[in-house]
């Protein structure tokens, strides 16, 4: 097999910080230089997965590489196979998140986290802030934060643009669809699980807002991290608004719809899960900033996670376009929105004991757990109950890793249509939206939207 990726101008270092998990076969990798292909050697035996899924991941920075630019539309990128079948079309996706896109998290992975944290600490100690015993840079008063130039927190600022170029409205998701199939091609058992878990994505992303606006926008002083805030409470705005539509659209009894829009009162376990959020975004918890970001990555990454499994259960067996695209959509939102997180953990000199970290990742995954096995389980659609469990601590393993901190669960992904979700697909443009789509010159650099005679045609 080879695989064709974009060159990423100025950033020469790309070809040595590419970690590969493929299947058990040769392959080769070419980067797409604008006068010449850079290859690589041939990807080691300990990096091969058996899945057969493709990670693409910067090691240096911690952040996907963009390929979502100018330049690489035009190259047609393919992944040529070694058979006698023509070549498909085949462009990688590397622009949703860590938690969304990666699907094996190894030593590798660990090394790389320890990487952007040790880079971190070295340039916040370049600045030569002076802080009293258990301060952070970052919560610290800065009369900078009121201009944006020149940035400081590259890093930062690069999951805003990532953010912005993620941009939907909840009017792009055509329903018309999903009126047939849920009306003629779910049943009862189907119909139940699907409204109770619209029902808790439409009360939880006000709940995120809510500590949004009255905690986290207040007490961080980056600017960086104030304008990805800013935008993440418009998009978790649009989450909302989908969500109330789908249930609008779906529900068409005044009383039940009711019911489901005040599920924070009338559901016990979307109550549960509501109250364990609410704990760390109430003054009373007193808990530091390091806790609390910790806390609300995990609502994001794994009180999520499962009820984003089970719809795309449903995209696997063809049924609701419409809710499934919106899906799509806002499970790439999350994923950045918890990885962002982790990116800001990584930003604290004064980080909270892997013993507390622990503490909170599994109290969220046996709430999950609960949430899946008794008060709404998944055999009602289908799914395997052992199974989504183990889909949970497999996303808290990878949101552990992503904060610094070995795994706990130790166990594999169960779900390959979860896998499969991570590749863009040969989506007809003027059939339906595309979930991946970035807007146009977002994340593209300065090289990209100037005009050379060597670039190819």
């Amino acid at each position: 097999m080879q695989l064709w990726l974009p060159w990423q101008p100025g950033n020469e270092s790309t070809a040595k910080c590419l970690s590969l998990i493929v299947q058990q076969s040769a392959i080769c990798v070419a980067i797409l230089h604008p006068r010449k292909p850079i290859h690589l050697q041939k990807i080691p035996a300990q990096l091969k997965h058996p899945n057969g899924m493709i990670i693409l991941h910067n090691l240096e920075s911690n952040l996907l590489l963009k390929t979502a630019d100018s330049r690489f539309r035009k190259t047609n990128a393919k992944l040529y196979k070694k058979s006698t079948k023509s070549s498909s079309d085949f462009i990688v996706s590397t622009n949703l998140p860590l938690l969304t896109e990666m699907t094996v998290f190894d030593a590798q992975s660990e090394l790389a986290a320890q990487g952007l944290r040790s880079t971190i600490l070295k340039r916040l100690a370049e600045m030569k802030v002076d802080l009293e015993p258990g301060e952070e840079i970052i919560l610290k008063e800065n009369t900078r934060r009121f201009c944006l130039f020149p940035v400081k927190y590259h890093e930062i600022w690069e999951f805003y643009k990532k953010a912005e170029a993620s941009f939907w409205t909840a009017e792009e998701v055509d329903l018309s669809k999903d009126l047939i199939d849920w009306e003629e091609k779910l049943n009862d058992d189907e119909r139940f699980f699907i409204s109770r878990v619209l029902a808790f994505f439409a009360t939880s992303d006000g709940i995120v807002n809510e500590n949004l606006v009255k905690n986290f926008c207040d007490e961080v002083k980056v600017a960086e991290a104030k304008c990805f805030y800013g935008f993440q409470i418009m998009i978790e705005n649009i989450h909302s608004e989908m969500y109330s539509l789908l249930i609008d659209t779906y529900i068409k009894d005044a009383v039940e719809k009711e019911f489901l829009f005040n599920a924070i009162e009338t559901i016990p376990v979307i109550k549960e899960k509501a109250n364990w959020a609410f704990k760390w975004i109430s003054n009373e918890s007193n808990q530091p900033f390091g806790v609390r970001i910790v806390a609300f990555a995990a609502v994001e990454g794994i009180f999520f996670s499962g009820s984003f499994a089970s719809i795309f259960w449903l995209k696997k067996r063809g049924l609701m376009p419409g809710l499934t695209l919106s899906n799509e959509f806002i499970t790439r939102d999350e994923g950045l929105h918890a990885d962002f997180g982790c990116l800001l953990f990584h930003h604290l000199v004064n980080q909270p004991s892997h013993e507390t970290v622990l503490q909170i990742i599994t109290e969220a995954v046996e709430i999950e757990e609960s949430y899946f096995n008794d008060s709404l389980p998944v055999r009602l659609i289908g799914m395997n109950d052992k199974l989504m469990c183990q889909y949970v601590r497999f996303v808290a393993d990878r949101l552990l890793v992503s904060l610094g901190f070995p795994k706990h669960y130790n166990v594999t992904n169960p779900f390959d249509f979860m896998e499969l979700i991570s590749l863009q697909g040969k989506t007809n443009f003027f059939e339906k939206r595309v979930s991946d789509y970035q807007r146009a010159g977002v994340m593209s650099s300065k090289e990209d939207r100037s005009f050379s005679l060597d670039a190819d045609f």
